[in-house]
């Protein structure tokens, strides 16, 4: 299943493009309609396991003088990676546009090195803005850091819509706070689709379920938001998590590649400070510790509401910064704000 994102950047004077919307996918997709008049729209489609729309009525897109950053990505110098490097909340990509080719410009074993903080550029994972498929007009895809390709990225997929934006030229002015809100769809609960073989025990969902890591009973949620989540509050023996005492470098391999994870999964301990403040570590599967995840945040804010400790709307805080999260009763959809940072462009021989 394709992912659906649809951005809205203001405009404060007319550019190049028609205002009309366009659209991204990726294995990870985006299509086109109309868009009011006041507004370049911007629709994608990506990742495959759910459907989303971003909304980034404040988000900037600035107009460069001189010589234009674009012109600097439209160079063709054989042998070079050219690339822009994002971060959502310190979660930070390389952004490749890959948009003349359905192959990404570097393998798997490429991108392991050109993630390597030591001896390569130092990111989370590489971004590709791909051709659209089935009628869209752009396809994302991701390299972890350990080579391996994600369904969901939700850090990722706000810096893509951003990277779509500078590669369409869209001039837009900066305007409040330069977030980024995406509708991140319905989180997936059924054991098998998470994919989880613990035992379902609430309806066909694992809810607060005992998880055996390394000799010691862990409360554990399974959620899906295009990708496994396993979300810990705490042991059984009830013990409130201090996060900033774990050291995920230990523990989180042991979650990541228990055996009742049959994908793997990204793991989320969570730290409860009020019904609506919540803090959270993260160990992602493929990449490791990180400062943030977007997807993670979701699935936290969703465990939280089925567990009784939070309600539907949450600041959820990551060690790179805060995410607004909004599991709504309404549609049953999972609501996502945040920002999408740019940090330097580049290029790096291959």
């Amino acid at each position: 299943m394709a992912i659906a994102a649809t951005i809205f950047l203001p405009l404060t004077s007319p550019t190049r493009h028609s205002l009309t919307r366009r659209s991204l996918t990726s294995p990870r997709s985006f299509s086109s309609s109309s868009v009011q008049p006041s507004f370049l729209g911007l629709k994608t489609v990506a990742l495959r396991n759910s459907n989303f729309r971003v909304s980034a009525t404040s988000m900037s897109i600035e107009a460069f003088e001189k010589e234009s950053q674009i012109s600097f990505l439209e160079r063709k110098e054989s042998g070079f990676l050219h690339f822009v490097k994002y971060h959502g909340l310190g979660n930070d990509f390389i952004l490749v546009d890959n948009r003349d080719s359905t192959e990404p410009k570097v393998t798997p074993e490429q991108a392991v090195k050109l993630c390597d903080r030591n001896f390569g550029i130092g990111v989370d994972g590489v971004i590709f803005a791909m051709p659209g498929i089935n009628g869209t007009d752009y396809t994302m895809r991701i390299f972890n850091s350990d080579g391996s390709e994600p369904e969901m990225c939700g850090n990722g997929i706000r810096c893509f819509a951003r990277f779509i934006a500078e590669l369409e030229n869209l001039h837009g002015k900066q305007s409040n706070d330069g977030k980024v809100k995406v509708d991140m769809g319905e989180p997936i609960l059924k054991a098998l689709d998470v994919p989880t073989k613990l035992p379902p025990n609430k309806d066909q969902s694992v809810v607060k379920s005992e998880l055996n890591v390394d000799g010691i009973s862990w409360n554990v949620t399974c959620v899906s938001m295009g990708n496994p989540h396993c979300v810990t509050f705490g042991t059984k023996e009830g013990q409130t998590l201090q996060v900033d005492e774990l050291y995920l470098a230990d523990i989180g391999p042991k979650f990541e590649h228990h055996a009742m994870f049959p994908a793997r999964t990204n793991t989320e301990f969570v730290q409860v400070i009020s019904q609506s403040h919540l803090k959270m570590r993260v160990w992602e599967r493929g990449a490791g510790a990180t400062l943030a995840c977007g997807t993670g945040a979701c699935a936290v804010v969703v465990a939280a509401v089925l567990e009784g400790h939070a309600g539907r709307s949450c600041t959820v805080d990551l060690p790179g910064g805060p995410l607004d999260i909004e599991w709504r009763e309404e549609d049953n959809h999972v609501y996502m704000t945040g920002p999408a940072e740019i940090v330097f462009y580049g290029s790096v021989p291959l």
